[in-house]
């Protein structure tokens, strides 16, 4: 009876999901006490305020982004961080975040699944302008479990050679590092890490122009938090349901299957008071695939931009996705070419659209599925059945107790693991599992 309750509680909320709430707060403790091979991640540079070169030491708002290579910087947080983490750097480019074109984030997506093959995690940095965009078109792109932390900075970094005051990369780049080799959110998709802060990449934006804990989260507030060498979460990207099904985890926007000039042209359109409907003429003849508008309350728009919008979808062919320009809630409904973008904002609903049309450009009807599946994931336990039967396990299921695993009746010293359900030796429920695993002879 114990079990069955044990087993019908796991299901409905996911046991993957509370599994790894409960341990990530340990998990890099974990790999230190377990292992003398030190986790490896590495640093995807793009530049930045974070790499940043500023008129004086106490100059906060004059200085030149991305002008100090990221070798250098990760000298300065030495040794400290190798006492952790083995890090490599990838020194992808070195310009402000809003110099990007979409076709170097195709790039940076095939840069990062590369480095993925051999590392642990990656940290990608970039200025903060419009770092939610880099780390949601990873978040959407990036065809692997393993960490995936954006980071950067709010103040430059130094000025001819001497830190400026109060700086705050030097700790956002030492925790974002250690939060990726932690393996704490694993599965979780691409995160932002900035403050001390662990965001979802689908929910945060820059609040502030100016201040340190720039970054929120409006609808679900932040994925937990970095104190010294501790990381706690307080919960999970719905995502996480699916770790161990590696093709449902997986989204369909796998670059390595279109070419940079493949990708669909977007833009985005806002509503005021009165707006006029000739921006969203102006792009439908310009030949865009889709437009998001940003509206006002639920996604409302302007007479004349329907009427606009009207005449885009029947003689060009547009697509649309309907967003708030209020920064929070979701936006329902839609029709035909008109896509409800739900709690996406308008940036990010753009960038889904992007990927959307590229990947099924004759087909509306997928795309605003995508929009409610992907850009929307949900946490369900409707289908929770008390009476089904256990699990049937993989022949090789890895049993773990504490700190060693058995695997073909041979003990391990568990190095790496993540976490399912699977019922241990002694036939008790556990919540062990390992899926992807280093192990030692012990």
């Amino acid at each position: 009876m114990i079990l069955k309750q044990r087993r019908s509680f796991y299901f409905a909320i996911s046991a993957l999901v509370f599994a790894i709430l409960s341990i990530v707060g340990i998990s890099a403790s974990i790999a230190q006490a377990d292992s003398n091979e030190k986790p490896k991640v590495t640093i995807v540079a793009t530049g930045g305020t974070i790499a940043g070169e500023a008129s004086s030491r106490a100059s906060f708002t004059s200085y030149r982004a991305g002008s100090i290579p990221m070798d250098e910087m990760l000298e300065y947080i030495q040794p400290e961080i190798s006492e952790h983490v083995d890090v490599d750097v990838i020194q992808f480019g070195n310009s402000g975040s809003g110099g990007y074109t979409l076709e170097e984030f195709h790039e940076l997506t095939l840069v990062v699944e590369d480095a993925l093959e051999e590392a642990d995690g990656v940290v990608v940095t970039s200025g903060t302008d419009t770092m939610e965009e880099f780390a949601y078109w990873l978040d959407l792109t990036v065809q692997s479990q393993k960490p995936v932390v954006m980071t950067g900075a709010m103040r430059p970094w130094s000025s001819e050679g001497e830190m400026v005051f109060g700086a705050d990369g030097p700790a956002n780049l030492y925790n974002s590092i250690l939060l990726a080799g932690s393996q704490s959110t694993f599965c979780f998709g691409t995160v932002l890490m900035l403050n001390d802060e662990i965001h979802a990449a689908k929910d945060v934006t820059k609040a502030d122009t100016y201040r340190m804990d720039t970054f929120e989260s409006p609808n679900n507030g932040p994925l937990g938090f970095i104190d010294g060498t501790n990381i706690s979460t307080d919960r999970a990207p719905a995502r996480v349901q699916s770790c161990g099904d590696l093709d449902e985890w997986m989204t369909p926007f796998d670059m390595t299957e279109v070419e940079a000039d493949d990708l669909a042209r977007t833009e985005i359109v806002y509503t005021y008071q009165n707006a006029g409907g000739e921006a969203i003429t102006a792009f439908a003849e310009a030949g865009v695939d889709g437009i998001v508008t940003a509206g006002t309350g639920a996604g409302g728009i302007s007479s004349a931009q329907r009427e606009a919008q009207n005449d885009a979808i029947e003689n060009h062919d547009v697509v649309f996705a309907t967003s708030s320009r209020t920064g929070a809630g979701n936006v329902y409904g839609g029709r035909d070419q008109i896509i409800a973008a739900n709690d996406l904002i308008p940036q990010k609903a753009r960038i889904l659209l992007t990927l959307g049309l590229t990947y099924a450009p004759d087909n509306t009807e997928q795309v605003a599925e995508w929009f409610h599946t992907i850009g929307n994931p949900q946490f369900n336990a409707s289908n929770v059945d008390n009476d089904d039967e256990y699990p049937t396990w993989q022949n090789n299921a890895i049993y773990v107790a504490g700190d060693r695993v058995w695997y073909d009746d041979v003990l391990y010293e568990a190095k790496w693991w993540t976490v399912n359900e699977i019922p241990s030796e002694s036939g008790e429920w556990d919540v062990w599992k390992v899926v992807e695993s280093e192990v030692t002879a012990s």
